[in-house]
């Protein structure tokens, strides 16, 4: 390769998405490439693809457009889930030179070298594709994301056994696998020693943790144990999970969480539908009554914990019996916040062929919904912390003005702009909400770290 060339990426999707888009960048930095933004000139363009919602598949074709308007001349690379899904409408689409699925996608720097020494190379030629059969992608590539210094993503496992209706993932990433814990605890240390203060733990199905170390299906190591042993990772001040399962999030995790070093009060946790009616159709592997009994565990022994759910509207043969029994649910429950998903239908997934379609108006309906009432539950919670004294860590961008950051337990701050603020914890007290949602608070003292 040329070592005077620039790359530049753009990642759609998940925080494990983020994690691999950053494995990737080393590996061109490591051949001599400069990084650079996806809105700069660059002589390389990758796109890391997401396949979870249509819009991020119809994204693609915007994003592909923005990077040839930039450099036309410029080499366009398309990996990840949506790559693996579907190589060929990824390689039909105009200025797209190489597409790689889950296997690929980490050698992307070899395959770019073959590509760049042949003087034949154009994209009019159509794209090369490089994707395997899903059952190939067997084996496990660690990673983890540097680039917003206050927090970074630390892929702890991939793939995914279970089964879910409308979800393509198994389909996109193979089966469940995991790196090792020693692999694990030293990217911790790599991290840690770059100054980062938050590690936020991602992966595919976290919960299922410990199957598939050394190419079996036995759990070496449980998910207890891998956060039993982060926590004794000197020089990281925080570390968060990112989405888990509620059956695989089992009550010694979360007493052990609740008197933790390190491990912060906030769990997202998927709960997709209120109705256990729709919960079977889904496949999912809990009902309604399992999730509650979590959300109580916690809110026991951390009152003050932030809980976030995923709920999918829309679902086939989601009644509007089903549906008001969901928001029901939710309204009653403990909770802090909703990501709320508008159901789409995906290819090869059962779902998609399911009888009792609910039309895509009354989908966007009880969207709208359930937005609504995750900003009414938002709020309840902040208020539930005004006058409280927590920790905040600082980001680094000046918007507006302000400096922002969060709470241990996720309550997004405010505070009068400070460049000396970036990166460091402060104790704070929570004073009060602005018209914008986020809390205005007092600092208390210097910085903690």
């Amino acid at each position: 390769m040329d070592a005077s060339k620039k790359v530049a990426f753009y990642t759609l999707g998940c925080k494990l998405n983020f994690s691999e888009t950053s494995t990737i960048a080393r590996s061109f930095e490591g051949e001599g490439f400069e990084r650079v933004e996806f809105s700069e000139p660059a002589d390389i363009y990758v796109i890391n693809t997401c396949s979870v919602t249509e819009n991020a598949d119809k994204k693609f074709k915007t994003i592909v457009k923005q990077a040839q308007k930039i450099n036309p001349e410029a080499f366009v690379a398309a990996v990840g889930c949506y790559a693996q899904l579907k190589p060929h409408e990824l390689a039909d689409v105009e200025g797209v030179d190489l597409v790689l699925g889950a296997t690929e996608k980490f050698k992307l720097t070899h395959y770019i070298n073959d590509l760049l020494a042949n003087p034949n190379r154009t994209s009019k030629n159509g794209a090369e594709v490089h994707s395997c059969e899903i059952e190939d992608a067997d084996f496990y590539v660690g990673s983890y994301s540097i680039g917003d210094r206050t927090r970074a993503f630390l892929k702890v496992q991939d793939g995914c056994d279970y089964k879910c209706t409308y979800c393509t993932i198994p389909l996109a990433r193979g089966i469940s696998r995991s790196d090792t814990l020693e692999n694990v605890l030293n990217n911790a240390s790599e991290i840690s020693k770059q100054g980062i203060k938050e590690i936020v733990l991602t992966g595919v199905n976290i919960g299922d943790y410990g199957k598939g170390e050394f190419g079996n299906k036995k759990h070496e190591h449980t998910f207890l144990e891998l956060v039993k042993a982060l926590d004794q990772v000197d020089g990281i001040e925080r570390l968060r999970i990112s989405s888990i399962e509620p059956n695989l999030l089992k009550n010694e995790t979360i007493e052990f969480v609740s008197k933790s070093r390190t491990f912060v009060p906030h769990f997202h946790i998927p709960l997709q539908s209120g109705s256990n009616d729709i919960l079977k159709l889904m496949r999912r592997r809990y009902m309604s009554e399992l999730y509650t009994e979590r959300v109580s565990k916690i809110k026991e022994v951390m009152p003050h914990a932030c809980i976030g759910v995923d709920v999918i509207v829309g679902f086939p043969g989601e009644t509007e019996e089903c549906f008001l029994e969901t928001y029901h649910f939710l309204d009653e429950l403990d909770i802090s916040y909703l990501h709320v998903f508008t159901y789409s239908e995906r290819d090869n997934t059962p779902a998609a062929e399911m009888e009792n379609v609910v039309p895509m108006k009354v989908r966007n309906k009880r969207s709208k919904m359930l937005r609504g009432l995750s900003a009414k539950k938002r709020r309840a919670f902040y208020e539930s912390q005004l006058g409280t004294n927590r920790t905040v860590l600082f980001e680094g961008e000046n918007k507006y003005g302000y400096i922002h950051g969060f709470t241990e337990n996720y309550v997004k701050v405010k505070y009068p702009w400070n460049p000396e603020l970036v990166n460091t914890l402060h104790e704070v007290t929570l004073s009060n909400i602005d018209e914008d949602g986020m809390v205005r608070i007092e600092i208390l003292n210097n910085v903690l770290a």
